[in-house]
């Protein structure tokens, strides 16, 4: 089975938006466009019949669907950075569906997630930045605000088991409740 995470797409605009930040920065690797995601809960490379208890368990998520908006775009990695990140200001509808979806990994026999759940959607990857370009871009898009989006779905991603970066692919696809028949386009990728 592939390596597997639940998380959510963003709207294209958003994710056009992310991507026109892009700039040469000596060191970022950026994300291509189509695999920029907030990760919810990451299960790693798990067997068969682990990933489809753990679909049997994000199948029972019942949650509303709810707004979101990115807030400023921020580093990892302190004197030696090692992630450029767009990040979300406090949202109690996303931390919750987080939790449920912690809740569906253990009920499946996923062990807990160590590190706290800090949302996210990753930028670049840096290594060996220059930190005085890096600061630059930072106060260049410090301010960066997206417009506000609804979230419909969330879905299970499988990724090839490689450093980071994707290709990502949805396995399946979990509307929310109050979802429109068509949500955020991820019935195209199934198709």
């Amino acid at each position: 089975m592939p390596r597997l995470f639940t998380g959510l797409r963003l709207p294209d605009d958003v994710t056009s938006d992310l991507t026109d930040l892009e700039c040469p920065l000596p060191g970022a690797s950026w994300i291509e466009e189509d695999n920029l995601h907030l990760t919810l809960r990451f299960a790693g490379d798990i067997d068969n019949r682990l990933a489809r208890e753990f679909i049997e368990e994000l199948a029972r998520i019942d949650f509303d669907v709810f707004e979101l908006a990115i807030e400023g775009v921020h580093v990892v990695g302190g004197n030696d950075p090692k992630i450029l990140y767009a990040g979300f200001g406090p949202s109690p509808a996303l931390a919750a569906l987080a939790r449920a979806h912690e809740r569906a990994a253990r009920s499946a026999g996923i062990p807990p997630e160590r590190r706290p759940f800090k949302p996210h959607v990753t930028l670049a990857r840096l290594r060996n930045v220059s930190i005085p370009d890096l600061t630059k871009f930072l106060q260049a898009h410090a301010l960066y605000r997206s417009r506000p989006f609804v979230i419909e779905a969330f879905a299970l991603f499988s990724s090839k088991p490689r450093i980071g970066g994707g290709p990502y692919v949805i396995e399946e696809a979990f509307p929310l409740r109050g979802a429109r028949p068509m949500f955020a386009g991820l019935d195209d990728e199934n198709d």
